[in-house]
């Protein structure tokens, strides 16, 4: 039996990154440019259902997300399979929550950058190389700039030093992603090296990755052993719908369509297995925990 699941699951990548403050820190601080150089030191998580101003408007919910002590907004999300409206979705979340800062009499000037980080397990810009050395790379990180990691900002055309601040979207395909050595020490490689190589097929744990307090104690949250039965029946089940989709999505293979099939299947799915789950007598925490559904939507079941 393996020892570890793999963190890019939805329940480990959430109980890793929505449960654990001081990682949730850490990997913001390595993946993450601020235009001030300004490092997070402190969060509090917010809820992840992101609800609409009116009951028309679409509703959502991300991985995780949380606000730091200077009132910096942060929405993580671990996407598997790639398709063309996600771009529109993590765009629609950030921009509500940039604009849900600011309610009824305050300024302008007081809403706080938002920042998107997205990490792919798919491949969205397969012909994008590394940028030539004479376009804007901040220098925050040798790895900036590379053709895995993609930060989306509000910038003149064919200026892109002249900038709008505040909204940040960054996308990483983790696929592209190879460390600059094998003992390559810097945190935005370990947390990297964490989603890209720890899975069912780890027996053993690279040196440079033990030897990171953070990463050592995320490699603990992943053990198969801290999971109960009916999480690792939907750890499996989060993958057998992964593998669904990589198959059956038509606009992932053929670029026609939607998907709102697929997702509306997946949605189906979840509710049946909530079903079954509260007939076992699973709480609502619990259960929410292991679908991903609303709290408040197991309870109506």
């Amino acid at each position: 039996m393996s020892k570890y699941l793999s963190p890019k699951a939805d329940i480990t990548f959430k109980k890793v990154f929505g449960e654990h403050k001081n990682l949730t820190i850490s990997f913001l601080n390595a993946l993450l440019d601020f235009e001030d150089k300004a490092k997070i030191v402190s969060i509090e998580y917010q809820t992840p259902e992101m609800f609409p101003e009116t009951p028309t408007r679409k509703y959502s919910i991300v991985d995780v997300r949380c606000k730091d002590d200077r009132g910096r907004s942060f929405i993580v999300e671990m996407q598997m399979v790639w398709n063309s409206d996600f771009k529109q979705r993590i765009l629609h979340n950030t921009t509500r929550a940039y604009s849900n800062q600011l309610g009824q009499g305050k300024p302008f000037a007081d809403a706080m950058p938002v920042y998107a980080l997205c990490l792919i397990d798919d491949t969205f810009e397969p012909t994008l190389k590394s940028r030539p050395d004479d376009m804007l790379v901040r220098e925050c990180s040798p790895y900036y700039g590379q053709d895995f990691y993609h930060h989306y900002m509000l910038t003149e055309d064919g200026h892109p030093d002249r900038i709008i601040e505040g909204l940040n979207i960054i996308l990483v395909e983790l696929p592209k992603f190879t460390p600059m050595s094998g003992s390559d020490k810097r945190m935005m490689a370990l947390w990297l090296r964490f989603l890209t190589e720890i899975d069912e097929q780890t027996t053993v744990v690279p040196k440079e990755m033990l030897n990171s307090e953070e990463i050592k104690e995320a490699l603990g949250i992943v053990e198969r052993s801290v999971y109960t039965d009916a999480q690792i029946l939907a750890y499996d089940k989060f993958w057998q719908d992964v593998d669904y989709s990589n198959h059956f999505d038509p606009d992932y293979h053929f670029g026609l369509g939607k998907r709102e099939g697929v997702a509306e299947g997946e949605q189906k799915e979840k509710i049946r297995t909530a079903k079954k789950m509260r007939q076992k007598g699973m709480s609502s925490e619990d259960i929410a925990d292991i679908t991903g559904l609303p709290k408040e939507e197991i309870e109506r079941l």
